[in-house]
């Protein structure tokens, strides 16, 4: 089974961590074909922290996980802390396959979500 597994900062502002949870709802109703299961995690300060949303992964029966990091620059998170955090859960599990993905601010779409977003703005 394939996993995706969006992964934020987190806040200490619930209503922020909340938002990217709601995130997580919506991409598991667009690409419910593509992935078996969906879910949030969180880097920092907010529950579920990534080890955690990647055990939730397995016990769901994800055999595949992605890694998708909801960050839009390439900061020490990206390159350094998230990376090192896969590794290690790599470690524990070594039957399952834990990818990391791009962060969405390296995606080709940004450009287009920017222009339709200043386009749609009031």
């Amino acid at each position: 089974m394939k996993a995706l597994l969006l992964v934020a900062h987190g806040s200490r502002r619930k209503q922020s961590n909340d938002e990217v949870v709601a995130l997580a709802e919506k991409l598991k109703n667009s690409c419910g074909e593509q992935y078996d299961i969906v879910k949030s995690a969180f880097l920092e300060l907010a529950d579920v922290l990534i080890p955690e949303g990647i055990e939730q992964c397995i016990s769901d029966g994800a055999t595949s996980i992605i890694v998708l990091p909801y960050f839009l620059n390439s900061g020490r998170h990206v390159f350094e802390d998230i990376p090192n955090i896969i590794n290690i859960c790599t470690a524990q599990h070594p039957n399952i396959d834990i990818s990391l993905a791009p962060h969405l601010g390296a995606s080709e779409l940004m450009v287009d979500l920017l222009v339709s977003s200043a386009v749609n703005a009031k």
